[in-house]
């Protein structure tokens, strides 16, 4: 009974020090255990988790003409775009891989010059995301000192309600390749130079991967 104690004195302890302030105990948990988390990727992707455009195929509908608005509320036309790489990830603030937040700012500060990292908050997955823009933002600055675009909160899953950018990027008919969905919260898409869709990488592969880098560079 002794031994059972003291394991459960450790074990709240060590939950006492996980607690972030700005956090709630779940994420402030996931957060914690996010490389564990991550190894699958590491260690044991599959196929599902990566795609490439090994054609070149061009899209049928330019990127260009795309349209999104920002947390802010402002429109954004994706003709500001041109000659620079974009990374679009859908995102949540309640999930295991929220902690891609912080690599995504790393990424975008390396990289700043060249790529523009474009957020797009949803609430598709197991509701991880039942806050508002103003809080998603908060959170994002306050935990992870998010710099790059946070789009207004949006589907992104098939179906009645999609976001236009996301029917663009699982539309063969439009993007010319891809027909996949986000499978999880931060999946995430690039798109190149001229506004082709080059890479799909799942939840499961971290935006510091160096498949990553490797196609950004």
């Amino acid at each position: 009974m002794r031994k059972l104690f003291v394991i459960c004195i450790v074990f709240l302890f060590v939950l006492i020090l996980l607690k972030r302030k700005d956090m709630t105990w779940r994420q402030s948990v996931l957060r914690a255990v996010y490389p564990v988390i991550m190894l699958k990727g590491k260690f044991f992707a599959s196929e599902k988790d990566s795609k490439e455009n090994k054609q070149n195929i061009q899209p049928q509908v330019s990127f260009y003409s795309l349209h999104a608005i920002t947390n802010s509320g402002d429109s954004l036309s994706f003709e500001v775009f041109r000659g620079k790489k974009v990374l679009l990830v859908n995102t949540a603030s309640d999930c295991g891989y929220t902690a891609q937040y912080d690599e995504l700012e790393k990424l975008h500060q390396r990289y700043k010059d060249k790529l523009v990292i474009l957020a797009f908050p949803a609430n598709d997955f197991k509701e991880q995301e039942k806050e508002d823009d103003n809080s998603i933002a908060q959170f994002c600055k306050i935990n992870y000192g998010v710099t790059f675009s946070l789009m207004k909160k949006t589907k992104v899953i098939k179906g009645d309600g999609q976001h236009e950018v996301f029917h663009w990027l699982s539309d063969a008919t439009r993007n010319g390749w891809c027909t996949q969905a986000p499978l999880w919260n931060f999946s995430k898409y690039l798109v190149n130079e001229q506004g082709v869709l080059t890479r799909f990488y799942s939840q499961n592969i971290s935006p510091l991967d160096q498949r990553v880098i490797s196609a950004i560079e």
